[in-house]
């Protein structure tokens, strides 16, 4: 089942667009706004369907943000269009433009045609969003806009560990029996200095207030 997003600030578009697709077997997901879309992204979808105008960003800055992150097709919906529009679009990394009102039939063949051209092309990397700060599964990364954070093995580990269990509270013996192992040598009191030396990268960025501490039970992933 392929997925798809659909973010637009019109609710009744929405709502249209989301029964059409899940009538013809499409996992739908809906955003309202620019930030819902970005958080959106993290479920790794097969094709994004995104209104240029939008509250708190446009399109065209949700589309830049996410666009290096995520390798599937990015479909803007606008009501309007000039050329200048078109060129600010296809260099944040937009597919195809779809301009209101538009026919159904036409947008659902649009898309399933989009996805079967990526999916020769692409594998779905594994992403997440919080805020600015994007986490690659699969490559192994932690980014805070367009910039890498500098990370050690397992201070990455770390932040897999509590940002795939967001909310979750570990101590200190259970992170280093997951990251670490049963039978490693060395004990639990060098996970507060990886916890202080990945709050500082991330602070560089002003993003350190991820990594939260509850007193007395561990440390948990704050979005």
């Amino acid at each position: 089942m392929y997925r798809i997003l659909i973010a637009d600030d019109e609710k009744d578009v929405v709502s249209l667009l989301k029964d059409y697709f899940e009538l013809a077997g499409y996992c739908v997901y809906t955003a309202y706004s620019g930030a819902q879309a970005i958080e959106a992204a993290s479920v790794s979808p097969d094709i994004i369907l995104l209104d240029v105008n939008m509250p708190d960003g446009d399109g065209i800055e949700v589309c830049s943000r996410i666009r290096d992150h995520v390798s599937c097709p990015i479909l803007f919906l606008t009501a309007k269009v000039e050329d200048e529009d078109k060129i600010r679009g296809f260099s944040a990394g937009a597919d195809d433009y779809i301009i209101k009102p538009f026919s159904l039939d036409e947008l659902g063949a649009r898309v399933a045609a989009h996805i079967r051209r990526d999916h020769r092309d692409n594998t779905v990397k594994n992403v997440r969003f919080y805020g600015n700060v994007v986490i690659d599964y699969t490559e192994k990364t932690v980014c805070v806009g367009e910039k890498e954070v500098d990370l050690a093995n397992k201070e990455f580990r770390i932040i897999e560990l509590l940002t795939l269990n967001t909310g979750q509270v570990f101590d200190k013996e259970r992170i280093y029996e997951k990251i670490w192992g049963y039978d490693a040598e060395g004990d639990s009191s060098v996970i507060a200095e990886h916890i202080r030396r990945i709050r500082v990268k991330l602070g560089k960025f002003g993003e350190d207030h991820h990594i939260g501490t509850v007193w007395g039970m561990g440390y948990k992933w704050v979005k």
